[in-house]
């Protein structure tokens, strides 16, 4: 199914509800949630009524559900908090630089909703002091090291603070001549699409600091094509409207989207929208994301299927794996090999190198 759900013409403000236990989801018996309560200890919980709405409860395999509810198998001992070893690329508190272009603000330890896939999620957990609200130490770094051009928000949900406070950070960065693209990694437009279409001075900002020469990217995380309500077409079509390119990019998930028909209907709707897929990532081996893992093989034949269908605009996507020593394209698949090559790498030799 490829039909576009259309946003109407004046799409309602709304003002969203957060939850952030699981005794606020009705929907959920009290036996699930006593069952559920060790998993949302170990690996925090929230949610708002907009996008548990989107959920049919009727279906126990319901991919939104799966998606946003604690599930028992999270507390399987498998892979490590920090996947990536994010930790060996931090130049100061909240700030990373392991490709030459890019330097990431970890500037918010909060978001909308918390994926259960969340290759993060340790910086979300109490004793984590990761992500700082002061990026006075990350600016500095950026303004003395002019190879970077770009520049990503993320942590947390950057679209999660403050206009006020985006605000003043667009306006600083902007103030670095050599920072031509401000990046926003966020899944708000599909958590709460209203952040935007409500927000004026949010809109007013995008106009100023997305210039035609100096761009905002927002880097949107659509995981499913129900995701794509047409509240959160409206919240895309607003963001462009308003100066911002906007892309989609999200990990491959079991029993989410890994049905080369879903992955493909989603592709097809993104493109329509303004919002094409830019990366499909092979999921990191983070603790308590073992439910969600799909195989390579597997995910590259699912990913392949997918792209049979749509047309060019829809099969841009490149399909990637991140890594400690960068980010990994997977090429192709034989009776005999994986092809692998650096799209991304942390040393310069490695950059676009076949991996054997």
């Amino acid at each position: 199914m490829d039909n576009v759900i259309q946003p109407t013409p004046d799409t309602p403000k709304r003002r969203v509800k957060y939850v952030r236990k699981l005794d606020q989801v009705e929907q959920l018996t009290p036996e699930q949630r006593d069952r559920l309560g060790p998993v949302a200890a170990r690996y925090v919980f929230r949610a708002n009524d907009y996008y548990l709405d989107l959920i049919d409860w009727d279906d126990p395999e319901d991919p939104i559900k799966q998606l946003i509810i604690p599930r028992e198998e999270e507390l399987t001992e498998w892979g490590e908090l920090d996947a990536s070893n994010e930790q060996s690329v931090t130049v100061a508190q909240g700030v990373q630089h392991k490709y030459t272009d890019t330097v990431l603000l970890l500037c918010n330890e909060v978001c909308g909703a918390y994926c259960r896939y969340c290759f993060r999620k340790r910086l979300f957990m109490d004793e984590n002091d990761e992500v700082t609200n002061d990026i006075s130490a990350g600016l500095a770094y950026i303004a003395d090291h002019p190879e970077v051009t770009n520049v990503l928000l993320t942590g947390g949900d950057p679209l999660l603070m403050s206009t006020r406070r985006l605000v003043e950070i667009f306006d600083a960065l902007r103030q670095i001549p050599h920072v031509k693209i401000i990046r926003m990694g966020s899944k708000m437009p599909a958590f709460d699409p209203f952040r935007v279409l409500n927000d004026e001075d949010l809109q007013a900002a995008f106009r100023k600091y997305s210039t035609p020469e100096q761009r905002i990217y927002l880097m949107a995380h659509f995981d499913h094509p129900r995701e794509l309500t047409p509240e959160a077409i409206a919240g895309i079509d607003t963001c462009i409207k308003n100066g911002i390119i906007c892309v989609n990019q999200c990990p491959l998930i079991k029993g989410i989207n890994d049905d080369p028909n879903v992955l493909a209907e989603m592709y097809s709707t993104l493109s329509y929208i303004g919002c094409p897929p830019y990366y499909l990532f092979q999921g990191r081996p983070t603790a308590g994301n073992e439910p969600y893992e799909i195989p390579i093989v597997e995910g590259w034949q699912t990913f392949q299927r997918a792209l049979k269908r749509g047309s060019g605009l829809a099969r841009r996507a490149k399909y990637c794996m991140s890594h400690e020593t960068g980010k990994v394209e997977i090429l192709g698949v034989d009776a005999d090999h994986i092809y692998l090559r650096y799209h991304q790498a942390k040393f310069d030799e490695d950059l676009s190198r076949f991996i054997l």
